[in-house]
């Protein structure tokens, strides 16, 4: 079954309900939105040339035209591949030439990038619409095209991420992947209703894109700040405009609405449920947040290749305060969501019994089909039928599952996964530095932040420069004008990377 179909569902059984929104405007209703999303599927098929199967990359950053790419690409037996709105040009070039995409969809904002990319890409060259643009609107005007008939095999979505080396891999989504975790919401998460409402203050491009299914099934509403990013002020400001509001929100977002300016005199009583995942939460910030708006949290644990759905820590165990062991599950990401199996393995795979640390292991309908194009990380990934998370855990008798670390070198700053490796060989590229080693510090907004251990030649002279790191073990002195302005240049590059992983 294509998800393609819930949209042509909503599109008939809630046809005058607002289906997009910018800021609280109504931009779309659903049977204006299924019928847009048919037009475009058929012009993406008869006028471009696109087969079931190609890949559509997604530049954008949020916006309303988001939700429509997504469907037009389902619609046509399409294959998505949203992109990180932050990410370097030459990053968007490997996944361009990795996924073999053969069009772009680019936001106006990321236009400038989208080229770059393309000419850096080895291979690639895809057809590019600009959002918004000539070509974009003229999708609009085709002819409409059945949804196709997808098999639930199928890939629907190609989710990249990254592993310890920060290549960046494929995880391939398919439509039962994705139904499957559309069914998870449901069961286990939040019940939602048509006159609902997704606030989209976190990626579309990642999470909160994900949770677009959910909704669009309810035949509730889409609404993106006009900013077309997280501004807690702003976000406070559309809250008592949109009724039943959901959001997505990794945990330094979650602090950063509470500690905002206008938080103690905002009107939040239209919010209905702040889903955070994506990096730990500290017990004390999330007892601000519900002491600020009620128990309206819930938590999930997830990762790209099993989407928003491993576990679940829902509204009503936050809520519950009264039980003896409430501080601990606080602290606990949940249990696991009713479509999945859990398991706690050793370093050989055997499950380990209640109160043992292992690795998190997880299978069920939704974890993917596999990398794309990486036979060999996908037979590693997913030995024994099991997807192997690389995180490390403890599940106790009751079944609540509390993360302890990672066994992947990654440092999750904000929600964002930063590969050190990355910014070690970013670093390497300074003329002056010999040695260097990046690692991760808790720091109290942003969860991780980025410090790199600097070993300079004998003969450098590094001036100390206020930056995202800190460096260590560097001579100091004076240095040429030329090295001071080849050490600044290295300064924004270096950046330049932290900064699109943050």
């Amino acid at each position: 079954m294509n998800v393609a179909r819930l949209l042509a569902r909503s599109g008939r059984l809630a046809a005058d309900r607002p289906a997009l929104l910018s800021g609280t405007r109504a931009v779309s209703r659903y049977d204006r939105l299924a019928a847009d999303v048919a037009a475009m599927a058929g012009a993406l098929r008869n006028r471009h040339g696109l087969a079931p199967g190609d890949r559509v990359l997604l530049a954008m950053g949020n916006a309303p035209a988001y939700v429509e790419a997504l469907f037009a690409c389902w619609h046509a037996g399409l294959i998505a591949v949203p992109v990180n709105a932050k990410l370097h040009e030459r990053e968007i070039a490997y996944i361009l030439d990795h996924s073999g995409a053969r069009l772009v969809f680019a936001g106006p904002d990321l236009a400038a990038t989208v080229n770059a990319a393309l000419a850096h890409a080895a291979d690639a060259r895809p057809q590019v619409v600009e959002v918004g643009g000539a070509d974009w609107q003229a999708l609009k005007a085709g002819d409409p095209l059945p949804v196709h008939d997808a098999a639930p095999t199928d890939p629907a979505w190609l989710f990249y991420t990254s592993g310890t080396t920060g290549r960046p891999k494929g995880a391939t989504l398919t439509h039962r992947n994705l139904l499957a975790m559309t069914a998870a919401y449901a069961m286990d998460l939040d019940a939602i209703a048509p006159g609902d409402c997704l606030l989209h203050a976190a990626p579309m491009s990642h999470g909160s894109g994900l949770y677009i299914l959910p909704h669009v099934a309810a035949g509730a509403a889409q609404a993106v700040p006009e900013s077309g990013r997280f501004d807690p002020a702003e976000v406070l400001s559309l809250l008592p405009g949109l009724p039943g509001t959901t959001m997505f929100l990794a945990p330094t977002m979650v602090r950063r609405l509470v500690h905002c300016p206008e938080a103690g005199g905002a009107d939040s009583r239209t919010l209905k449920t702040i889903v955070y995942g994506g990096a730990p939460m500290y017990r004390e910030d999330c007892r601000e947040a519900l002491a600020l708006f009620g128990p309206k949290l819930a938590q999930i644990y997830g990762q790209g290749e099993s989407p928003m759905t491993i576990s679940v820590l829902p509204k009503r165990l936050h809520a519950d305060t009264a039980h003896p062991r409430y501080d601990e599950r606080l602290g606990s990401v949940g249990y696991g969501f009713g479509l999945v199996e859990l398991r706690i393995a050793d370093a050989d795979d055997r499950p380990l019994p209640a109160g043992g640390t292992g690795e998190i292991l997880v299978r069920g309908d939704t974890v993917m089909a596999g990398y794309w194009r990486d036979e060999a990380a996908s037979a590693e990934s997913l030995r024994g039928g099991w997807l192997h998370t690389g995180d490390l855990g403890v599940l106790d008798g009751d079944g609540f599952l509390t993360l302890k670390d990672r066994s992947k070198d990654v440092i999750i700053s904000g929600g964002s996964n930063i590969y050190p490796r990355e910014v070690e060989e970013v670093l390497l590229t300074h003329p002056a530095v010999a040695e260097v080693a990046v690692v991760g510090r808790p720091h109290p907004d942003w969860g991780e932040e980025v410090v790199a251990f600097v070993v300079a030649l004998p003969e450098a002279a590094l001036p100390r420069r206020s930056s995202p790191l800190r460096s260590t073990g560097c001579a100091s002195g004076p240095s040429p004008a030329s090295s001071v302005r080849r050490t600044t240049a290295w300064w924004k590059r270096c950046r330049r990377t932290i900064t699109a992983r943050c």
